[in-house]
């Protein structure tokens, strides 16, 4: 039976993904894991936390989307819940995809936050933490490069397209990057509490400002 939606159900990249593969097939989280992993989904959004798609598949209940289809008992053994996606999950799988694809706003990266504040550390510091970041992309892009080598050639481009973006937006990043730890280095950007003074004088509100308005 169908729970009937609490709430408009605010989307999710894992709900997603839990979605359409129910909507390929009822089945239970453990089968589900493994063919995300299988599929390469654990590169793109974390399902390696069997706790994490529990909570993901009981909000997606919650709001109606998924139902319990069967339950498994075998002796010896702990129930097994098999899951199966309701109509109103159909459409949502539908709707959520078309925003993702066509979106652009609504995710607040960490990483852009830290490089807003990014004269919250010394200069030299600053550049430390991006080489090392650095260092990390530049690794999982190899990574990403290999896994690409490593496809079938019989394998449809279009199950690989995620794995391309990545290794896009990495070899991307990696190239800002190093721009931009080249950039501190040589001092074309850098900061002190004086300059940092100055610019607030210059470019943000004072008081007096907040109070005229």
């Amino acid at each position: 039976m169908t729970v009937a939606p609490s709430s408009r159900p605010q989307r999710s990249a894992l709900g997603l993904l839990v979605l359409w593969q129910l909507y390929q097939q009822p089945m239970h989280v453990y089968r589900m894991q493994k063919l995300f992993e299988a599929e390469g989904k654990d590169r793109i959004v974390n399902v390696r936390s069997r706790a994490s798609l529990y909570q993901t598949i009981e909000r997606l209940q919650r709001h109606g989307l998924v139902e319990v289809a069967e339950t498994i008992r075998q002796e010896g053994y702990p129930d097994r819940v098999v899951y199966g996606i309701t109509d109103a999950g159909r459409d949502a799988a539908q709707a959520w995809l078309r925003d993702m694809l066509s979106e652009t706003g609504g995710e607040y990266p960490e990483f852009i936050v830290a490089l807003s504040m990014l004269f919250g550390l010394p200069v030299d510091e600053a550049r430390a933490q991006l080489e090392l970041r650095a260092e990390r992309v530049d690794a999982q892009l190899a990574d990403s490069r290999q896994a690409l080598e490593a496809i079938p050639p019989e394998l449809p481009r279009l199950f690989v397209l995620e794995e391309e973006y990545r290794a896009a937006m990495l070899e991307t990043e990696l190239t800002w990057l190093r721009n931009l730890i080249e950039d501190l280095r040589s001092g074309r950007i850098t900061w002190s509490e004086e300059s940092l003074r100055r610019a607030a004088e210059m470019f943000l509100p004072g008081d007096e400002e907040e109070q005229a308005r």
